[in-house]
């Protein structure tokens, strides 16, 4: 199965320059109809109004965060279907755990370069 370059894809962050930075790795591995959220609640009313195939949003964010974003999003019948990668500058164990419990498909601790990002969007989407 190929991966749809075209799938919108949004990413959440609160930090303009990492969302620069992802919109552009999203580029260089070839997708282009990305969307940019602030915050989780920003996040939640886009997912509400658009279908999107995956979201990659930061864990710490005010004043909804990646994480509360997550359980939100898994448990809306609309939107648990939905590819979600978690970004954080933390390792924490008991944070990957309960994300994992929260049902993310995936998780990157930052800094991260494309190759780290293609190989997750490739674990949760299959190879491209």
């Amino acid at each position: 199965m190929s991966v749809d370059k075209k799938m919108p894809i949004l990413i959440v962050d609160d930090y303009k320059t990492m969302l620069r930075i992802i919109g552009n790795l999203l580029k260089q591995l070839g997708f282009d109809n990305v969307d940019e959220a602030s915050d989780g609640t920003e996040a939640l009313s886009k997912m509400r109004q658009k279908p999107y195939g995956l979201v990659i949003s930061d864990w710490n964010m005010q004043p909804m965060t990646g994480y509360d974003l997550l359980k939100e999003v898994r448990a809306d019948e609309k939107l648990n279907k939905t590819l979600f990668i978690m970004v954080t500058a933390e390792s924490k164990t008991e944070n990957v755990i309960a994300a994992k419990q929260a049902g993310v498909n995936s998780y990157i601790v930052k800094p991260f370069n494309a190759q780290t990002l293609k190989t997750k969007i490739s674990a949760v989407l299959g190879e491209f």
